[in-house]
């Protein structure tokens, strides 16, 4: 029986953001002020400017912990489980009501696409006192499936 191969594929800044576009399944990582990490289920995107975008709210862990420790990562899973994957670091930015309005736009366009009413969706986003997380990417791992190593592959195959 094949075995399932692991791959891991080098990309730049362009390929990886290119990836991370259709993905929107996400794993974010900040620091607790105790210099823990603290990992949220999130649903995220990209904007027009490259960043990865969260939308949250201000008191929920990873909002302060960003706000107070910029460094931050993501793991962008696809809607598959065993598909491909990557993570990506950067540096987060977070951004409150009513400034976060804007950004909470682009967010929702580069998830759901258009909404039919803008200003209604302004309106919910300042009423749930919404926040921003916007993360500049400043490096990232490669592409990666999961699978066996090669070597261990073909010593099984020979089995």
């Amino acid at each position: 029986m094949a075995r399932t191969i692991a791959t891991s594929t080098h990309v730049g800044r362009d390929e990886v953001l290119d990836f991370v576009r259709p993905r929107h399944r996400m794993l974010l990582a900040t620091t607790r002020a105790d210099g823990r990490p603290q990992m949220s289920p999130v649903t995220g995107g990209v904007d027009a400017d490259g960043r990865i975008v969260i939308s949250t709210y201000p008191a929920r862990s990873k909002t302060r912990n960003a706000d107070r420790h910029s460094h931050t990562s993501v793991v962008v899973f696809s809607d598959e489980w065993d598909g491909p994957w990557v993570q990506v670091d950067g540096d987060a930015e977070v951004l409150h009501m009513p400034e976060a309005a804007d950004g909470l736009v682009d967010y929702f366009r580069c998830i759901a696409g258009e909404h039919p009413d803008w200003d209604e969706y302004r309106a919910a986003m300042a009423i749930q006192d919404k926040s921003l997380i916007r993360i500049t990417p400043t490096r990232w791992g490669p592409i990666a499936t999961g699978g066996f190593p090669p070597e261990v592959a073909s010593r099984l195959d020979e089995q």
